[in-house]
């Protein structure tokens, strides 16, 4: 489990195909990879994976067709920047909001502009994804945690602070450019909530009459 805080920019140092899908990458980092122990779980641009290899200021990861097919990764060639968080340890301080590292689907950016020392940035959903979103709500995107400021149809718009800029890879960001996205997981359960409780509700009705 995450927080969304990102905790150091890491660069892809190489990338190995192993297998028919398989890949194997080797991130260069800043984190302090001493206290990270192999089998860890480190966030990489929002997705949740484990070390199999750790050296002083790398690590690899392997990473699965599944997880190519349904993230930005499989497009992660050797120099991409890449946003980077440890996970979470009993303790630690809480302060984006709770992030699992399953990515829901890829969004793209639809537009960013200047407002003052922030950016806007407006971020093009999966249909599937547009109901999860909700202003004011939270969502992550690339692994950092942000507010949503609007919702328009699949559109949701974020701010982006001078300090967010600086600290991950979002100030660097293009129209066009393919993110990973993780909704809310509290709006997630809402919505399964919703879903099994609808047809539950008209059976619990036919029962009382039938008593």
């Amino acid at each position: 489990m995450f927080t969304g805080l990102i905790s150091d920019v890491g660069q892809v140092r190489s990338v190995e195909r192993r297998g028919p899908s398989d890949r194997r990458l080797v991130i260069a980092t800043a984190l302090p990879m001493a206290e990270v122990a192999i089998g860890a779980s480190i966030a990489c641009s929002g997705v949740c994976l484990t070390a199999v290899a750790t050296g002083p200021d790398w690590f690899a990861v392997d990473v699965s067709a599944e997880t190519l097919a349904r993230t930005t990764i499989g497009a992660w060639e050797a120099g991409r920047r890449v946003n980077l968080e440890r996970s979470l340890k009993l303790g630690d301080e809480l302060g984006g909001h709770f992030v699992f590292g399953h990515v829901d689907g890829v969004a793209t950016l639809a537009a960013r502009r200047s407002d003052g020392d922030s950016l806007r940035l407006s971020f093009r959903l999966p249909e599937a994804l547009a109901p999860f979103a909700a202003s004011k709500g939270s969502i992550a995107i690339d692994g950092t945690s942000l507010t949503v400021n609007e919702v328009e149809g699949s559109s949701v718009g974020v701010a982006i602070i001078p300090h967010t800029q600086k600290a991950t890879t979002l100030g660097g960001l293009a129209a066009g450019d393919a993110v990973n996205v993780e909704i809310d997981m509290l709006a997630r359960y809402v919505a399964r909530q919703i879903e099994a409780r609808l047809p539950g509700a008209g059976q619990a009705a036919e029962r009382g009459r039938a008593a």
